[in-house]
C-alpha cells in the first residue's frame, strides 16, 4: 500500500501588530487628569457656595418661638391668637397611629426607603411635570421639607434647593426615621401660628393631637400644602375637601381601608366658625405692642371689643354694599362704635372682607370729611358767642366762588341750627368767617382730634381738609360726652403669664365747654329728626348726627351717637371713582340705624 508522503505544514506567519501612538495616548490621559481635576475643583466649589451661609444645623435645631399674644373680647371670649403656638412635644408611640400615617400618605410614601433624596420621586415628579407642561409635582422628601422648615427661608432657588439637600442628608446621616417623623410632626407649620400636630389639633379642633380622629389627621396632613390657605378656620371648605384627598391618599396607602375612610368621610364636623372679621381691630390693638410691653413673655389681652355687635355691623354691611350699594356702585363701607364717654372702641370693620384686604378705612384711610365737618366750624362760631338761633344767610355768595346748597331753596336768612341740620354750604361759609376764619377753626379741629391738613380758605367749611373715621368718630363723641376728648384705645386689661400689666392711657382733656357741647348735640338732634339725617332716627333714645358728601360722590359719611356709643360710617372706592348719587344721609345713614338699633 503506497503511503503518500507526509505533507509539511507551513508555519503561521507572524505579521507584527502595528505600534500605538504613544503621543495619542498621553494626551488622551493628560485631558483625563485635567477634566478629573477641574471637575473636582468645580464641585469642591459649588460645596463651598452652598456651605458659606448655611446654617449650623446644631443651633436651628434650639428653636426659639416667638412670644403669643392671646386677644379676648370684652366678655372673655377668645377671637385672634398671634406668635408662634407650640403643643405638647409628642412621640409616635403617643400619637394615634393614623397621625403619622396621613402625613406620610400624602407628603412622603417613600420616607422610610430613600436616603434623605427620593430619586424615584424626582424621576416621577419631572415626568409629570412634563408632560402637564406646568409643575404639577413637587419631589421634595419629608426629610427636605424639614430641612427647609427648621433650617431655611421660603426664597425659591436653585442654591437654596441645593442647601435644602445637603442639611437633608446631614439629617438623615444623625437621625432615625422616626426621630425624623418625630420632630417633623412636633414641628411643622399648620397654619394659624400653630407649629405641630397637637398645637393644631387643639387650635382648631379643640382637643389633643393624642384623641384625634383619623378625618382630624387628614385635615392637618393636608395643611403643610397651603397652611394659610387651607386651614379650617380661614377656610373651611377648601380645609374638607383637601381632607377628601388625603383620605384616598390613606387609602391607597393601606393606612385606612375604603370602610374606614368612609366613616371618616361623614364624622367631618367643624366647629362653626364665629363669623366675626376681627383682623382689622386684632392688627390695630396690636400695632405698638413691643413698644408698650417689652420683653418676651406671653401675653394675653382683654380688648374692648363686642363680638355680638362686631358681627352685626359685618352683615349689616355686607348686605348694604351686596344690595343697593351695588347698585350705586359702593365698592368699600367702613364701621366705627366706640363709647362716647370712655373711646373704648366697640366695634371695628375696616372694610368688605379682611382676607380679600387688611387695610382698614376706618383707621388708616383719610379722605375729604364733606360736611361731616361742619361741627367744628360751627364751634369755632359758637366760642365767639353766637348761639343756635343766631341767623345767617343762606343765599350765594358774592365773589367768584360760590358753592351749591343742592336741593335747599333759599329762605334768606336761617337759624345756624337750621343751616347745620340741613347742611346748608353758603351759610357754613358764612359761619366760618363768624368763627375767625379758617386758621381758629384749625385750632378747633386740632383740640378735636383732627389734626389735618385742611386749606387756609374758605372751602375748608366745605370739608376739603382730610381725616380719618376714626377722628371723625372721636370728634362727635366729645359732642355727646358734654366736651370732653374720647382717645380711642382697645385693650381693657393685659395680664404677661399671670401677672397684671399697667396700661398707660393719654388722660381725657377738655375739648369744648359743656355749654357748646349742649348746643351742638341740639342742632345735630336736630340734623336726624327733620335735616338731613333722617334716615338715622332711631326708636327709643335720642340720637345726634351729621351727614357728609364730597364732591362727584367720591365719599359718602354719616357720623352720629346714640344709646352712650359713637358710631362712624363712611361708604366709597378705595380709587376714589365716583357713586351714584349716593349722600352721607342715604345708605350710610341707614347702615348706621341698622347697627346701632342692637347697641345695648
Amino acid at each position: 500500500m503506497r503511503t503518500s508522503p507526509a505533507r509539511k505544514i507551513a508555519p503561521p506567519r507572524f505579521i507584527p501588530a502595528r505600534p500605538q501612538k504613544r503621543g495619542a495616548s498621553l494626551r488622551w490621559l493628560r485631558w483625563s487628569v485635567i477634566l478629573g481635576v477641574w471637575g473636582g475643583l468645580a464641585a469642591a466649589v459649588v460645596v463651598l457656595v452652598l456651605l458659606w451661609d448655611l446654617p449650623r444645623p446644631e443651633d436651628a435645631l434650639l428653636h426659639t418661638r416667638r412670644p403669643i399674644t392671646t386677644l379676648a373680647a370684652a366678655d372673655g371670649r377668645v377671637f385672634a391668637t398671634s406668635g408662634d403656638l407650640y403643643g405638647e412635644v409628642l412621640r409616635l408611640s403617643a400619637m394615634p397611629a393614623h397621625l403619622p400615617a396621613a402625613f406620610l400618605a400624602v407628603e412622603d410614601r417613600r420616607f422610610r426607603q430613600h436616603f434623605g433624596l427620593d430619586v424615584i420621586g424626582l424621576l416621577r415628579a419631572a415626568w409629570a411635570n412634563l408632560a402637564e407642561g406646568r409643575v404639577v409635582q413637587g419631589g421634595s422628601t419629608l426629610t427636605q421639607q424639614l430641612a427647609k422648615n427648621l433650617f431655611l427661608t421660603p426664597e425659591r432657588s436653585m442654591r437654596r434647593k441645593g442647601q435644602e439637600a445637603l442639611l437633608a442628608l446631614w439629617l438623615e446621616s444623625r437621625f432615625s426615621k422616626d426621630q425624623l417623623l418625630e420632630i417633623y410632626l412636633n414641628r411643622v407649620y399648620l397654619g394659624g401660628g400653630a407649629y405641630g400636630v397637637d398645637a393644631a389639633a387643639r387650635l382648631y379642633f379643640g382637643v389633643p393631637a393624642r384623641r384625634l380622629a383619623p378625618w382630624q389627621s387628614a385635615m392637618l396632613a393636608g395643611l403643610p400644602k397651603a397652611p394659610s390657605r387651607l386651614n379650617p378656620r380661614a377656610n373651611p371648605d377648601a380645609a374638607i375637601a383637601r381632607a377628601l384627598e388625603v383620605l384616598r391618599d390613606m387609602v391607597e396607602t393601606g393606612a385606612l381601608t375604603a370602610a374606614e375612610a368612609r366613616l371618616a368621610q361623614e364624622q367631618i364636623d367643624l366647629p362653626s366658625a364665629s363669623g366675626r372679621d376681627t383682623g382689622w381691630f386684632a392688627d390695630w390693638v396690636q400695632d405698638d405692642l413691643a413698644e408698650r410691653f417689652p420683653g418676651n413673655a406671653d401675653l394675653t389681652l382683654r380688648t374692648t371689643l363686642d363680638l355680638r355687635l362686631q358681627g352685626i355691623a359685618e352683615q349689616r354691611l355686607e348686605a348694604m354694599l351686596a344690595g343697593p350699594g351695588a347698585a350705586a356702585r359702593v365698592g368699600q363701607a367702613a364701621f366705627l362704635a366706640m363709647d362716647a364717654t370712655t373711646g373704648a372702641v366697640r366695634v371695628m370693620v375696616g372694610g368688605r372682607s379682611y382676607a380679600r384686604s387688611p387695610f382698614n378705612r376706618a383707621v388708616q384711610a383719610r379722605r375729604q370729611p364733606g360736611s361731616a365737618f361742619k361741627p367744628v366750624v360751627f364751634l369755632a362760631a359758637l366760642e365767639r358767642g353766637l348761639g343756635p338761633d343766631d341767623t345767617v344767610s343762606d343765599g350765594a355768595l358774592r365773589g367768584r366762588w360760590s358753592p351749591g346748597n343742592g336741593g335747599w331753596r333759599s329762605h334768606g336768612a336761617i337759624s345756624l341750627e337750621d343751616a347745620l341740620a340741613h347742611s346748608v354750604n353758603t351759610a357754613a361759609v358764612r359761619v366760618l368767617a363768624a368763627g375767625g376764619g379758617a386758621r381758629v377753626a384749625a385750632a378747633v379741629a386740632a383740640r378735636l382730634g383732627l389734626p389735618g391738613p385742611f386749606p387756609n380758605d374758605a372751602t375748608m367749611a366745605l370739608g376739603t381738609g382730610e381725616a380719618s373715621l376714626m377722628e371723625l368718630t372721636g370728634m362727635i363723641a366729645a359732642i355727646c360726652n358734654g366736651g370732653m376728648q374720647a382717645p380711642a384705645f382697645g385693650i381693657a386689661s393685659a395680664e404677661a403669664g399671670r401677672r397684671s400689666l399697667t396700661l398707660a392711657r393719654p388722660g381725657a382733656e377738655r375739648a369744648m365747654a359743656p355749654e357748646h357741647a349742649a348746643s351742638l348735640r341740639r342742632m345735630l338732634a336736630a340734623a336726624v329728626d327733620h335735616g338731613t339725617g333722617r334716615a338715622a332716627a332711631i326708636t327709643g333714645g335720642e340720637t345726634i348726627g351729621k351727614t357728609g358728601t364730597t364732591q362727584g360722590f367720591r365719599d359718602a359719611w354719616f357720623i352720629g351717637c346714640s344709646r352712650g356709643l359713637a358710631a362712624g360710617v363712611w361708604m366709597g372706592n378705595d380709587d376714589a371713582t365716583p357713586m351714584e348719587g349716593v349722600t352721607g344721609g342715604a345708605l350710610p345713614a341707614r347702615l348706621f340705624r341698622d347697627v346701632m338699633e342692637n347697641a345695648r
